[in-house]
């Protein structure tokens, strides 16, 4: 398919979901917050550059696209899982499987449950967990899970449901206080109604099925019948709820699908590693260096001025220049991450991450008092080798000591 076919699938600027086709096969399936910018961005020059060659062979045999508008990215982030799963495009879950994914499950049970779960422990044909959890239903797979986990907690606002990692009725002091917790901030139904929630979860089920439409009528047949048989308080509800369907803020979500674009851009395996350097305090500087399949990538190399820290403290200057980096959506995000330092700086990066809604793996190598090497802390566990995660590092030290003598050379100068 060429750029020049784009002008007459007169894309809209709304949020939905498309599907690249060729014939009637499915080749596969995206969500946008704007459709328009979204597919036109498949036929920018540098495809090949920005997203790989998976995508631009699916593009190249692409007769036609086909898309559906959402009237939130929420629907569209539940309409793309359900369109993968009923076409399981080859450009969606090629190198992939069932185990790779999360899903949203619906315990079968007196008080279910709305549970997220990896695939590998599901057994689809059962429809049970691996600890033999009966499920009512599933939905995905979901290709990010923090989307997932997000999209969830914005459901979570218009319909309460309970996540307990045991039955409602399992006697735990713990549970018991999440539960009320939890129900105290609207996070969980009010006062348990046995009919009232179960309305509940077939409105859950039907969102998650990414059928938005249908929910809504749904909601507006109980409306109209509650206002008739006038049960205003039940009519309220449903009104309540409709609106909140189509005023969701799923901010968080649009800037989760920005990390997502970038993601999409790796060519080859990516670790970024990052390193500071300063003079009693002074001067500091923060560096993130970049390795892709092996070899350093100096173009991608980035530096920070550490700002507000007054003292040495590199916990806290990782941190800066961390959350700084994530400001940055137009910079592919690494499959790793590899801090200088033990335990301490590796759970200050993770807390930065989780903070930001992004699921990257951190490393930490660990230095002698010779400040060689010692220990790589996570390598395998984020599917790096140690070699490269020893080289990423060696880059970061390398690159902030001339960095760092830069500025302090500029500074004596200025004096």
């Amino acid at each position: 398919m060429q750029r020049s076919e784009l002008n007459k699938l007169n894309l809209p600027d709304v949020p939905g979901v498309y599907l690249f086709k060729q014939g009637r096969n499915v080749l596969y399936v995206g969500k946008a917050t704007s459709l328009r910018d979204r597919v036109r961005s498949y036929f920018d020059d540098d495809l090949i550059a920005t997203r790989g060659p998976r995508i631009v062979d699916m593009v190249t045999k692409a007769d036609r696209i086909a898309h559906e508008a959402t009237p939130t990215v929420l629907e569209a982030l539940v309409r793309e899982a359900a369109l993968i799963k009923q076409y399981l495009p080859k450009a969606n879950v090629d190198g992939k499987d069932d185990k790779t994914f999360l899903y949203a499950c619906i315990t079968d049970e007196d008080i279910p449950r709305v549970l997220i779960i990896r695939g590998k422990d599901l057994d689809f044909k059962t429809k049970r967990t691996s600890d033999g959890e009966k499920l009512k239903a599933l939905y995905g797979p979901f290709p990010s899970g923090t989307q997932l986990r997000e999209g969830l907690r914005l459901i979570r606002r218009i319909f309460p449901f309970f996540d307990t990692p045991k039955p409602v009725g399992t006697k735990s002091k713990h549970q018991a206080a999440k539960i009320e917790f939890n129900t105290q901030i609207k996070q969980y139904p009010r006062a348990y109604d046995a009919a009232e929630y179960r309305r509940t979860i077939r409105r859950i089920m039907l969102f998650l099925s990414g059928r938005g439409k249908e929910l809504r009528a749904t909601l507006e047949r109980e409306m109209k019948t509650a206002a008739k048989e006038e049960r205003f308080e039940d009519a309220a509800e449903a009104r309540r709820a409709l609106f909140a369907l189509d005023h969701i803020q799923d901010v968080s979500l649009i800037k989760d699908e920005h990390f997502d674009e970038s993601r999409d851009k790796l060519t080859g395996m990516r670790i970024e590693a990052y390193d500071t350097a300063h003079l009693s305090g002074t001067n500091a500087i923060g560096v993130m260096t970049v390795v892709i399949d092996g070899a350093p990538v100096k173009s991608e190399y980035r530096t920070f001025r550490i700002r507000g820290i007054k003292k040495n403290d590199d916990v806290a200057s990782l941190k800066e220049i961390l959350s700084r980096r994530l400001n940055h959506p137009e910079w592919p995000l690494p499959k790793a991450i590899v801090v200088d330092g033990g335990k301490t700086q590796k759970k200050a990066a993770e807390s930065v991450l989780k903070e930001a809604g992004v699921e990257i793996v951190v490393a930490a190598i660990v230095k002698d008092e010779r400040h060689r090497p010692r220990e790589v802390i996570g390598a395998r566990h984020a599917g790096i080798s140690e070699s490269d995660a020893v080289l990423a590092n060696a880059e970061a030290h390398r690159f902030s000591l001339s960095r760092h003598r830069r500025a302090r050379s500029h500074s004596l100068r200025s004096k």
